[in-house]
Parts: C-alpha cells; sequence; structure tokens
C-alpha cells in the first residue's frame, strides 16, 4: 500500500522523508518533485531495485534510468573523470536542467541496464530531492510514469499511472516548469579515438538551451546539423502547462551509450 506525504506541510515533510529513506534502504521505489518533471527513484547501487523501477515502467535494460546526486562530489565518484569543459558546465548550470552523459567509474559494482559502460548524471535544483539525496547517496531516476505516457508534473499524477509499485510518493505541488532535462554526451571529451576532434553532442533538447550550452562550451559544442535535436515528442524550449507535460520517452545516446531516459 502506498503513502502520500504532502512535504508542503511543516507536519509531513519529516515523515515523509524518513519513510521514503526506509523505502529506498529496502530496495522499494519513491516518487519524488525535481525541477524538472516527477521521478520514479531506486537506490542505483541495487540491482533488483533498478530492474524494480524498470517493470513499473513498463521498459527494458535497453532504457537505462540517469542518476541524481547531492551535488558535484558524488558525480566524481561516479564517472571515470570530469575533463575541464564539464566542470564549466557543472559550474553553470547545477544545480538544474542538464544531464551530462559519461563514461562510468569501472571499479563500480552497479546495474543500471544496458549503459555500454556509461552514465547520464544530473543535479537536481529541488530542495526535497536534494535532501534524499544528501541522506541515500545517488538515485537512478527516471520520469514517474508509464512508458508513453506524459510524464508527471505533481505526484498525484504519477501516482494515476505508478500506484502500489512505488512505496512512497512526496508530493511538493507542480512542477516548476514540466520540462525534462537537456541531455549532453560529453563521452568523447575523455577518450577520442585517433583522428578525432573531441566534442560535447546535445542529445535531448530541453530546459537548457543550445544557445546557453555554446556561451559555455564554445567551439567544444557540435554545431547543429537540423534546427534543433528534438526528439519527437519532447518541447525543446517551449514552457508546457501542467496538463502538457512533454511525451515520457528517452533520447538516443547515439555512440556513447544506451537510450537514456528523459528525466
Amino acid at each position: 500500500m502506498s503513502t502520500v506525504f504532502d512535504c508542503r506541510d511543516d507536519a509531513q515533510i519529516l515523515a515523509g522523508m524518513r519513510h521514503a529513506r526506509q523505502a529506498i534502504a529496502r530496495g522499494e521505489l519513491v516518487v519524488l518533485p525535481t525541477d524538472t518533471v516527477y521521478g520514479i527513484a531506486a537506490d542505483a547501487f541495487s540491482p533488483a531495485a533498478v530492474q524494480r523501477l524498470l517493470d513499473a515502467k513498463g521498459r527494458g535494460r535497453e532504457m537505462p534510468p540517469p542518476v541524481l546526486v547531492a551535488g558535484p562530489e558524488m558525480m566524481a565518484a561516479l564517472v571515470e573523470s570530469v575533463p575541464d569543459a564539464v566542470q564549466k558546465l557543472i559550474d553553470a548550470f547545477w544545480p538544474g536542467g542538464l544531464t551530462i552523459v559519461l563514461p562510468a567509474q569501472p571499479s563500480l559494482t552497479w546495474d543500471l541496464g544496458e549503459t555500454k559502460g556509461t552514465v547520464a548524471v544530473r543535479m537536481p535544483d529541488r530542495r526535497v530531492a536534494l535532501e534524499l539525496l544528501a541522506e541515500t547517496g545517488p538515485l537512478a531516476v527516471s520520469s514517474a510514469n508509464l512508458t508513453g505516457h506524459d510524464a508527471a508534473v505533481i505526484a498525484s499524477d504519477a501516482q494515476e499511472m505508478l500506484g502500489d509499485s512505488v512505496a512512497v510518493y512526496l508530493e511538493e505541488g507542480y512542477s516548476e516548469n514540466g520540462i525534462p532535462s537537456t541531455i549532453v554526451d560529453a563521452t568523447s571529451l575523455v577518450g577520442t579515438a585517433e583522428g578525432e576532434t573531441p566534442v560535447v553532442r546535445i542529445l535531448r533538447q530541453g530546459a537548457v538551451s543550445r544557445e546557453q550550452l555554446e556561451e559555455v562550451l564554445g567551439d567544444l559544442l557540435e554545431p547543429a546539423e537540423k534546427p534543433d535535436e528534438t526528439v519527437p515528442g519532447h518541447v525543446p524550449d517551449a514552457a508546457p502547462a501542467a496538463d502538457a507535460a512533454p511525451a515520457a520517452d528517452a533520447a538516443p545516446a547515439g555512440d556513447a551509450g544506451s537510450p537514456v531516459d528523459e528525466e
């Protein structure tokens, strides 16, 4: 039986956070607010919990979830290295709506799905999410919806879709804009084949615009070959209304690895 806690109510937030921590420790799922859309979270280091997350959404291992972190230090423990250009992105856009794909730290014993050795990492800009992450450590977090349905922008929408597959729902009102994060592939900055030029690729347009990325990266940002890199079903720069959140499936990660989820 799921439990819903309204984190806008001081009388409920402490109990909600306690129940959420306990659920994560048991390998169960939690729905939490982020600054983009609501997410469904699991212990990133529990393969059974990650599989439970994928099953709840009705998706396969070929669509691994991103990992949310409480800060850059937590990210540094998950990736092979943090290139200077990636550090500039972190300084400019974290916490916030930018997900960065990098080679994962080879020594980690986890199983997020068919990642091909990469991990997509983001630091959200929402107090409840950051406080939970600070206590649980990294969480595998996917958009809180059934695959093929709109991403939830309020916990009640997630509950209608996910029901009792989630142990705890943390409600904090509507997401700030309902726009999923921008996803960039920075894997070539860590290891580039001879004769290739390292670039950062936009895998999906979202909360951070190409223009904003260009200001930070300059020539390191791969030139646009099309008007934008928007994946069908996603709205790049318009702020959708609460009942018109972008569709819930992922942008392909191309050569960087398997497709990454939309959170």
